[in-house]
């Protein structure tokens, strides 16, 4: 197995912590590591832009993972959009507590 460090890129986190995941060595591709990590990291494959082996290089094809090696750090770029809410900030609604119906009442 390969141990990889991967976490989101996120520079507004204030934690931001590196999970480890692993890879057969026989099934060094791309499109593994992408489903793994996005498996791992609970992110939906399509809102991945790239794949960053920090400190800054982009990885782009199978022979760029097949030459990782063991406890590089990678960073998925996610594409950013209205709808990808991942990092959206809570709305009032959102947060536990909130009483709707307390909110419609007119005095």
């Amino acid at each position: 197995e390969l141990v990889l460090k991967v976490r989101i890129q996120n520079p507004n986190l204030r934690e931001n912590d590196f999970i480890e995941i692993e890879l057969d060595r026989q099934e060094l591709t791309y499109k593994e590591l992408l489903r793994v990590s996005c498996r791992e990291l609970g992110v939906n494959p399509e809102h991945v832009q790239k794949i960053r082996k920090l400190p800054n290089t982009m990885l782009r094809k199978d022979k760029d993972v097949a030459r990782l090696q063991d406890f590089q750090e990678l960073e998925l770029v996610l594409t950013v959009s209205e709808k990808n809410l991942l990092f959206r900030v809570p709305t009032l609604s959102d947060r536990s507590g909130y009483n709707k119906k307390a909110s419609e009442l007119t005095y």
